[in-house]
């Protein structure tokens, strides 16, 4: 069995898109007869602080699903504070760098990027003992960074950001980009670079979800996820109008919105937005057999992005309200995967509310229908790992 090591920021029990790809690449690669080894910071996302069981432990080993991972030590800081957040993310990069300098580690290496420090830290150890590197670009960095304003252009951190992302193009045996987008940035820098298309494709369900529907309830939206600055979720509760479509919204999630979220539902019951915290994605899964539509939305248009969401919800069998633009909404559109409001446009984002309301609950589970079978057709993670298998890239 031909090992293979992947070296990602995030990995459950943490929760969230990042965790779910990188478990979901380990569980099919081990299916393929791949023995996976993940290597992670001790489990912290997205409160900032370690998980019980992790807590004053330097490193864990443990064997989840017949992957074995590795979980290093990690100062865990959300804090808006810049020194803190370095700090942090510091903290891992300096243990896993020593770790792969030193420590016994497989030929073929997935590294995930952003972040893009741990990726550079990963890269430049593994690039000195002539490892297959494997780069796994979910989002282009730094250039979301200045397109979420977290980054100013021009400044030493932009430039430092831009020497690190250049060198691990450079370093990278191969890349993986999760766009079309990625893939065209990465070229336009490095046009000889092989590069193959990746989506983040979920493990799709066998059978269509169980749905169950009543009639003479609202349409029920809702945004499950996490609840940060990327998002923007806080910034479309302020601005969504519900009061005069027969539609509620229910938010499910974590982050650093949840308290500004938690005091504006408070405030303004009026509105129909519901919070329900953060729950296990089983419990989450049996909870939304009753909802209709899911939101997917991002707080502006970032090239290279594509929110996994659209096809995990596409193979659970929802139709997407899209709030994102970019390749996404090209996406959802061409593929007639659910609704489309242009990005960070709030009055276009209540028009289609508007649509959604009229199309009315029966039609919506006939919709839910023709999307989880286009998803089980063309967004299936299975094909594309052995389609990459086939192609030596693993």
């Amino acid at each position: 069995m031909e090992e293979i090591l992947i070296i990602s920021n995030y990995y459950p029990p943490e929760k969230g898109a990042a965790a779910n790809r990188i478990e979901q690449l380990a569980l099919k690669l081990n299916q393929n007869n791949y023995k996976v080894t993940v290597l992670c910071p001790l489990g912290n996302y997205p409160k900032g602080e370690l998980f019980p069981e992790y807590k004053g432990k330097f490193s864990v080993t443990e064997n989840l699903q017949n992957i074995t991972v590795k979980r290093l030590w990690i100062y865990p800081s959300i804090s808006k504070n810049i020194f803190k957040r370095t700090l942090s993310v510091l903290s891992f990069s300096s243990v896993l760098l020593f770790y792969l300098l030193f420590k016994k580690t497989p030929h073929k290496v997935v590294v995930q990027s952003p972040p893009l420090l741990l990726s550079f830290v990963s890269v430049l150890a593994l690039s000195l003992k002539r490892k297959k590197i494997i780069l796994n670009v979910s989002d282009l960095w730094p250039l979301a960074a200045i397109e979420l304003n977290a980054l100013k252009k021009g400044s030493f951190s932009h430039k430092i950001s831009l020497f690190f992302e250049r060198f691990i193009y450079t370093k990278a045996s191969l890349i993986f980009g999760q766009s079309d987008e990625i893939i065209t940035h990465i070229h336009s820098l490095f046009p000889e670079k092989k590069c193959h298309l990746y989506r983040n494709f979920p493990d799709h369900q066998t059978e269509e979800m169980k749905f169950e529907t009543k009639e003479n309830e609202p349409i029920k939206l809702f945004y499950a996820g996490l609840l940060g600055i990327a998002q923007g979720v806080f910034e479309l509760c302020q601005n969504i109008e519900l009061q005069d479509v027969n539609i509620e919204l229910h938010i499910f999630g974590d982050g650093a919105e949840k308290t500004q979220i938690e005091n504006l539902i408070k405030q303004n019951p009026e509105k129909k937005i519901f919070f329900h915290g953060m729950l296990d994605r089983k419990i989450l899964h049996e909870k939304l057999k009753t909802f209709d539509v899911a939101l997917v939305p991002l707080k502006t248009r970032i090239y290279g992005s594509v929110p996994s969401k659209i096809f995990e919800y596409g193979a659970l069998g929802f139709p997407v309200l899209y709030f994102g633009g970019g390749e996404g909404e090209t996406i959802v559109k061409e593929n007639n995967l659910g609704w489309i409001a242009q990005v960070g446009n709030f009055k276009s984002l209540n028009t289609s509310l508007m649509e959604i309301s009229k199309t009315g609950k029966e039609p919506i589970q006939t919709l839910k229908r023709q999307v989880f079978d286009y998803s089980e057709n063309n967004f299936n993670l299975d094909f594309q790992i052995k389609d990459l298998i086939n192609k030596d890239a693993f």
